[in-house]
């Protein structure tokens, strides 16, 4: 059942491969564990993040259409961190913008959001202790 198996890779798509893999490189300090010309691949923990040429999309999705960046997003991305505010600072230095954030929600987690180079947003999560 699907439902009871682990998510191996997730496609993103982008139409600049190269800032794409510059930033993940640079933001989440990941390294690559495969590249071609038209794409590029990082382990994210038990999971693989693949950065795929937004031109070679439809082979893989179609008949399904592929979205343009301007059509806003549909989904986030969640990591779980330590200390929001530090990682916050972090991600200012390193010249990210953030979307929101940091915020204290009312499910008890403190979070900001921010977008990669093809407008995937990634939001990092504290616990907030009662």
């Amino acid at each position: 059942m699907l439902g009871k198996s682990n998510i191996d890779v997730i496609t993103l798509f982008f139409e600049d491969l190269q800032a794409a893999i510059t930033f993940y490189l640079d933001v989440f300090g990941l390294e690559q564990v495969y590249e071609d010309k038209n794409s590029a691949v990082f382990n994210f923990g038990n999971m693989s993040v693949n950065l795929l040429q937004i031109s070679e999309a439809h082979g893989l999705i179609a008949p399904a259409a592929v979205a343009a960046r301007e059509a806003g997003s549909r989904f986030q991305f969640t990591i779980r961190v330590e200390d929001t505010e530090a990682l916050c600072r972090d991600l200012e230095a390193r010249g990210v913008t953030l979307l929101n954030g940091p915020l204290d929600r009312p499910w008890g987690v403190r979070t900001a959001c921010f977008a990669d180079p093809g407008g995937h947003v990634w939001e990092i999560a504290q616990p907030l202790s009662s």
